[in-house]
């Protein structure tokens, strides 16, 4: 059971209409962690072992929880916008003022890195005071259980939208995530709230004495403790007893298993504001790698087309263009790992990084080794949307 709305002065009206937006910013949330997410993963030199499958695992999890979203979208009688969804909003942080101080950056793995998505990930018991009491919402599972509240509140018209005709397609029924049935003698109301729960679950863990998720997702793992494993190097061992619940303090006490051994990461250059673009002007070898940039962007906007036309174009093609997005996703992968990764930057351009950069050096020399060699990285462009300044 989702706690009571408690309505503040200026805060919206918490009805069918805010529910539809809010589970059309539940997709622009989801989609923000992956490029993240998938940065860290390409910067591994070894595709595969412990700290690959996390962060694989996850990023596939979130592509889950978005196509979660959509049908939820969708079953309300909303149309979900993917193709101009924007994978550089994270620089100025979650989509609807999620956790309103963390701000990300496409990045390679680090354990700078890792706080920063476990902080995504977090659960409330695992921030700051001061954040818990001041926004909003401090957490992305703080923002579905008010969407999960605000469909309790409006059961009769919820339902009501779910049993009326559709104008985008149901996708998906044996991939792990949530289809939400008009038909099924399963109420509408509890089929949303079923899925919501799997995302924060899978999220932030089930709560109480566990970081691990509920019985839907087969108690594995959160997202959270899966990143803190790889953040602390040892597996999540629970707390010292079933009553303690996971706190922000000494959080490392419930991550006492076995070492995880860190691997090798190939040291990419934290991506600019500016996509690279004042470096390339550098670089002796700007067309090659801009080439291959321009076609990961190219594979990046073609795969949130493809999963656009899967939820509003004709329902006989939906699986298609699901398809046809499975296959960029590959893409991305192979065009960031076996050709962008491979492009070291000019050593007299990261040398002269502060100038080239002044109001973002510190940051990037925070996510990047700027006494070692650094190749350029995927920058994430959806080429549909204007260009971030």
């Amino acid at each position: 059971m989702s706690a009571p709305l408690t309505k503040r002065p200026f805060e919206p009206v918490y009805d069918l209409q805010w529910i539809r937006g809010a589970f059309q910013t539940a997709i622009a949330i989801e989609h923000a962690t992956m490029p993240l997410y998938s940065a860290a993963m390409y910067s591994l030199e070894v595709q595969n072992y412990p700290a690959y499958n996390t962060l694989r695992s996850v990023l596939m999890e979130e592509m889950l929880h978005m196509a979660a979203a959509c049908n939820a979208l969708a079953a309300l009688g909303g149309s979900p916008r993917l193709e101009t969804l924007d994978p550089a909003a994270i620089l100025d942080g979650l989509p609807g003022s999620i956790a309103p101080t963390l701000r990300g950056r496409f990045a390679k793995l680090s354990k700078r890195q890792l706080d920063t998505f476990m902080r995504i990930e977090s659960p409330d018991s695992m921030i700051a005071p001061d954040e818990r009491d001041t926004a909003r919402y401090p957490t992305i599972g703080s923002f579905y259980r008010t969407i999960s509240a605000a469909i309790e509140a409006n059961a009769a018209s919820v339902a009501a939208a779910v049993r009326a005709p559709a104008r985008a397609n149901q996708v998906g029924g044996n991939l792990g995530y949530a289809v939400i049935d008009s038909t099924s003698r399963t109420d509408p109301v509890e089929q949303l709230l079923n899925s919501l729960e799997l995302i924060i679950g899978q999220g932030e863990g089930f709560g109480g004495s566990t970081l691990s998720s509920g019985a839907q997702s087969q108690g594995e793992l959160s997202h959270y403790a899966r990143f803190a494993e790889l953040r602390f190097g040892h597996s999540y061992s629970g707390g010292p007893d079933e009553s303690d619940v996971p706190s922000r303090e000494g959080q490392r006490r419930y991550f006492q298993g076995p070492p995880i051994e860190w691997p090798v990461v190939i040291n990419t250059l934290a991506v600019p504001r500016d996509g690279y673009a004042a470096v390339l002007r550098l670089d002796p070898d700007r067309l090659a790698v801009s080439t291959e940039l321009r076609a990961f962007d190219a594979a990046y906007t073609r795969m949130l087309s493809a999963l656009d036309d899967a939820w509003n174009g004709p329902a006989d093609q939906s699986w298609p263009s699901l398809g046809h997005a499975v296959f960029e996703m590959n893409e991305l992968r192979v065009i960031s790992c076996f050709n962008i990764l491979r492009h070291r930057l000019p050593t007299a351009a990261v040398a002269d990084l502060a100038s080239i950069y002044p109001a973002e050096h510190q940051e990037l020399s925070n996510l990047t080794d700027l006494t070692a060699p650094v190749f350029y990285g995927p920058r994430f462009v959806n080429t549909a949307v204007p260009a971030r300044t």
